[in-house]
């Protein structure tokens, strides 16, 4: 098979592979869609990312969907033909997290595109079938492979407890903010603001739904009340000024990878009662989202800007630098 393969920080190599073999549990699929993350960027560009180095040839690229093509001995062979959305992690099944329901915090994940895991920037890859999550004709290849980030989004609003009413502030109008801002106002909310300094995502943040957008540079997001406030940025200046948005008893939930530490407003924590969480990828959220895209509430196709072939793989990776760029796409299949 044809694989896209990081060499080494800026050098992204076409090469052929072997086509891995599923084992008794997994289905092999062939890979049709593949979203471009802010993490690949990252490890094109740097070749870490915090504690996690690419000391070795990595495939890149964990928004992922395709077609089963094949199955492992204790896999139902109904299921080969089926399109399907990846859920890029494989946990184990044993450890403490995963019995408890937390799988995503399983100490021993392994996880697509996150050394030295391969991901899915080639022709086919292999997945625990249970993690191989079918989905209708309704939905397209491009918005099954984003399935991911929506999942990421999915998991922030549920940590942030919105529910029907909700005012809720959102920092950062990336891909991440973006679908977070879509599953807010599906979840109910009734006030949702989002803050960016860049006035083209600002207008992608009115586009899909936001119901006032803020430059934080000039505005008083402070001045803000809200019941929860979701950082998607990953920015300290926009973590604090958030926090001081939030009503007594309100929720803060951090997605964004920014600094590794900051300053915090312990006494505001301490005299709102703020509840302040992380969200670190997502368990269990595959089926809320085939819901929310089969229902129209979440325009996953919308937010694909940019396409690109196998062979343009280090072009997609830049992408995310091209004026108005929200999200691009590899397009493995060739269609």
């Amino acid at each position: 098979m044809r694989a896209s393969v990081l060499m080494a920080p800026g050098v992204i190599e076409l090469q052929e592979r072997p086509t891995p073999r599923p084992a008794r549990d997994e289905v092999l699929v062939r890979v049709s869609s593949v979203g471009v993350c802010g993490s690949d960027a990252h490890y094109f560009r740097h070749g870490r990312i915090g504690e996690y180095v690419v000391e070795s040839p990595l495939i890149l690229g964990h928004e992922a969907a395709g077609r089963i093509v094949a199955v492992g001995s204790e896999v139902d062979g109904e299921r080969i033909g089926q399109r399907v959305s990846i859920e890029p992690q494989h946990p184990d099944p044993t450890s403490e997290e995963s019995r408890s329901g937390r799988y995503n915090l399983c100490p021993h994940m392994k996880f697509y595109a996150t050394p030295p895991v391969d991901g899915a920037l080639c022709e086919f890859v292999t997945i625990q079938s249970s993690f191989a999550h079918r989905i209708p004709d309704s939905i397209s290849d491009d918005a099954a492979a984003l399935f991911e980030p929506l999942s990421v989004g999915i998991a922030a609003v549920r940590k942030a407890g919105v529910v029907a009413g909700a005012h809720v502030l959102i920092a950062g109008a990336g891909p991440v903010g973006l679908v977070t801002l879509q599953v807010v106002r599906a979840f109910g909310a009734t006030r949702v603001v989002v803050s960016d300094p860049d006035p083209s995502r600002r207008t992608a943040a009115t586009r899909f739904g936001a119901h006032e957008v803020l430059d934080p540079l000039t505005a008083d997001v402070r001045a803000l009340r809200v019941d929860a406030f979701i950082d998607a940025s990953g920015a300290p200046r926009a973590v604090v000024d958030g926090m001081h948005a939030v009503r007594p008893a309100g929720t803060v939930v951090l997605v964004g990878m920014g600094a590794d530490e900051l300053s915090m407003p312990v006494s505001l924590l301490q005299t709102r009662e703020l509840v302040l969480t992380g969200v670190f990828r997502y368990a269990n959220t595959w089926p809320t989202a085939r819901e929310l895209v089969e229902a129209g509430s979440v325009d996953l196709d919308s937010m694909v800007t940019h396409r690109f072939t196998l062979d343009q793989v280090a072009d997609a990776l830049a992408a995310d630098r091209i004026e108005g760029s929200i999200k691009a796409v590899v397009d493995v299949a060739g269609r």
